[in-house]
This record gives structure tokens, C-alpha cells and sequence, in this order.
């Protein structure tokens, strides 16, 4: 049985490592797609998303060359006349490398950046759950994205 603390604890270390600190793209695994990969001993993730402003992507966990746990998620801007996806994504990196910030597996989250406010909502834990995360400029959201996944079981 996997232990969800020790995958918790892998994911958070594959998020740093890979969009939110930077991480290299690696080859594309589908047509058209963006690809960022970490691995540490048994432990192997892929981050895979079609996009850019608007966006929808797949992270996955695999142990021992196992899927065991996945995430699905879409993002768009709402209103680019307010925020660039450059802004959005720099917003996004600062939130979740913040001391606060375990990742998209938060219950809650906010943080303000100059005019924009990010926020991130939650419910389940690492198993099952879903959530949704925002940026928004005074009481105008305009940025979103919804998340939802879980742990894989055979």
C-alpha cells in the first residue's frame, strides 16, 4: 500500500522542480504538447499541457513504473485586457513557491501581487479531489483554473 504522505511529499518536490522552479522541458510525448518530467529513485512525474494562454494539461505519478496518482486541469484568461498569460504565470510560480504553499493540494491559499489577488480553493486531500484556483484584479476575476484527480488504484 502506498503510503499518501510519501506521495503528498513527491508531488510537492516534482511541482518545485519542474513549472514552478523552472524545470527544463523534455521531449513532447504527444503531438503538440508541453513537457516537464522529474524523477527521484521509484518515483517518476510528468507535467503534459496543450497551450498557453488557455491551457489544459495532465500531471502523473508513477511508482516503481506504476501509474498511482493523476491530476487534470484548465486554465484560461477571462479577460486579457486586465492580465497577460506572462503575468498569470509569474503570479502563479510566486503562489505556489510561497513558504505557505504545498502545492494545488491546498485547501486554501491567497497571496497579492501589486493590483492581482490569487487564490486557490480545495476539497479531499491527495487521494480524490478537485478544486479551483484564481486571479483577480479588484472584484474581476481573470484567470481561472479547475483541477481535479486522485490517486490510481489497480
Amino acid at each position: 500500500m502506498l503510503e499518501t504522505n510519501i506521495l503528498h511529499t513527491f508531488i510537492i518536490k516534482a511541482k518545485k522542480a519542474t513549472y514552478v522552479g523552472g524545470g527544463e522541458s523534455s521531449e513532447s510525448s504527444r503531438a503538440g504538447s508541453h513537457d516537464l518530467i522529474f524523477e527521484d529513485g521509484a518515483w517518476a512525474y510528468r507535467d503534459s499541457y496543450f497551450g498557453g494562454t488557455d491551457f489544459l494539461g495532465q500531471e502523473t505519478v508513477w511508482h516503481h513504473g506504476e501509474p498511482v496518482w493523476a491530476m487534470n486541469y484548465y486554465g484560461y484568461i477571462l479577460r486579457p485586457d486586465l492580465i497577460t498569460s506572462t503575468q498569470a504565470g509569474n503570479i502563479l510560480k510566486k503562489a505556489l513557491s510561497s513558504p505557505t504553499s504545498q502545492g494545488r493540494l491546498l485547501d486554501k491559499l491567497s497571496l497579492t501581487e501589486e493590483q492581482f489577488t490569487y487564490t486557490i480553493t480545495s476539497e479531499g486531500d491527495v487521494q480524490h479531489f478537485r478544486g479551483r484556483e484564481t486571479i483577480g484584479v479588484g472584484s474581476t476575476t481573470v484567470y481561472a483554473l479547475d483541477f481535479h484527480g486522485g490517486q490510481i488504484k489497480s
